[in-house]
């Protein structure tokens, strides 16, 4: 009676590889369980900084004047970029006001201070957003190369096996050689959704960089005006201009 054909596939390829491959699918998983719970930390994250961001910015541009704004921050607390940047800004022109340049890092003008205040903080919200960034580009870029070495490593194997079997038969050579592609395949299953979401998130800071910069600029101008902005054009009685109306004038 013929003997029963042993049935490929990835159960046989696993039941059949060695230590070496074992240990190199154990990486594979490992990094796209990384790379998958970074994908779901960022993408919540950067959706609930977009709203919060949204709202504060609303509540700003249509806030009478800074102190409203402080209270707001004050009362809700910084809870995004904008109103971060705001909160240590306005600060340290009140402190700057309060205590001089008692320190290198305060030396010259408030309007100095605040400068390199806002330039910290913008450093630090850069930093945070990048977090993460790096082992998802690390995952995408090393994961088919991992798999690439798993599949030569189980070619190699099967063709030592086959070898000291002396059988060279196409059905004989074929099968294992292409179970041991299914390394090649996990590599690049794991790599293609960590550079898709590297790219996505990395466009998201580089927009999100640029609004904050914007916003810094006019941030700086509002707290270089002073009380000059409480005093610009009043309309009627009982009414101040808004930070929008102001910076459109």
């Amino acid at each position: 009676m013929p003997e029963p054909q042993t049935s490929l596939g990835v159960a046989h390829f696993l039941a059949q590889t060695d230590t070496v491959g074992t240990a190199l699918l154990v990486l594979l998983l490992a990094m796209s369980a990384i790379s998958w719970v970074l994908i779901a930390i960022k993408g919540l994250s950067q959706a609930v900084r977009a709203r919060r961001s949204e709202q504060f910015l609303r509540m700003f541009w249509n806030a009478r004047s800074l102190d409203e704004v402080n209270a707001e921050i004050a009362t809700h607390g910084a809870r995004d970029p904008f109103s971060h940047l705001a909160a240590h800004a306005m600060h340290a022109q009140a402190h700057h006001a309060k205590y001089g340049a008692a320190r290198l890092s305060e030396a010259g003008s408030a309007q100095d201070f605040v400068t390199r205040t806002i330039r910290k903080v913008l450093d630090e919200e850069n930093t945070r957003l990048e977090n993460g960034l790096t082992t998802l580009a690390t995952i995408g870029s090393t994961a088919p190369f991992v798999g690439l070495f798993g599949t030569v490593w189980g070619v190699y194997h099967a063709l030592v096996a086959i070898g000291m079997s002396g059988a060279g038969t196409l059905d004989k050579v074929a099968g294992p050689v292409g179970e041991a592609l299914i390394m090649t395949a996990i590599g690049l299953a794991v790599a293609v959704p960590a550079v898709v979401a590297y790219n996505a998130f990395s466009r998201g800071n580089r927009v999100l960089n640029g609004k904050l910069d914007a916003f810094a600029f006019e941030l700086l101008t509002f707290l270089s005006m002073g009380q000059a902005l409480q005093s610009a054009e009043r309309p009627q009685q009982g009414s101040m201009p808004s930070l929008h109306a102001v910076a459109g004038a």
